[in-house]
């Protein structure tokens, strides 16, 4: 199944509905950082976005250092930022609400 790159209109528009998030690698991803208590709150954020991850079958890439986390959501089977993303990133968010 071929998984479509977002166009430049459709990045923008998702982009105004993601707050927090901003494109980043020429528009091809997108990323967000996260700032937590400690480590135990940063790595157990990082362990409900790895279920999340396996059950979508949508892999972050990410980077912690003690209670910061930072993200970049890209879909390399489109080469760019996808629809798969923008799924992906609201589930996130909504781990935060």
């Amino acid at each position: 199944m071929t998984v479509e790159q977002l166009s430049e209109e459709e990045r923008k528009s998702w982009l105004r509905a993601l707050p927090g998030w901003s494109l980043c690698r020429d528009g091809d991803a997108i990323e967000r950082k996260f700032e937590f208590a400690d480590f135990s709150e940063a790595f157990a954020f990082m362990t409900r976005v790895a279920m999340i991850a396996e059950a979508r079958d949508h892999h972050p890439e990410w980077f912690n250092v003690y209670n910061r986390v930072e993200i970049t959501l890209t879909t390399h089977d489109a080469s760019g930022l996808s629809l798969r993303d923008v799924k992906m990133a609201r589930k996130i968010d909504a781990l935060l609400a």
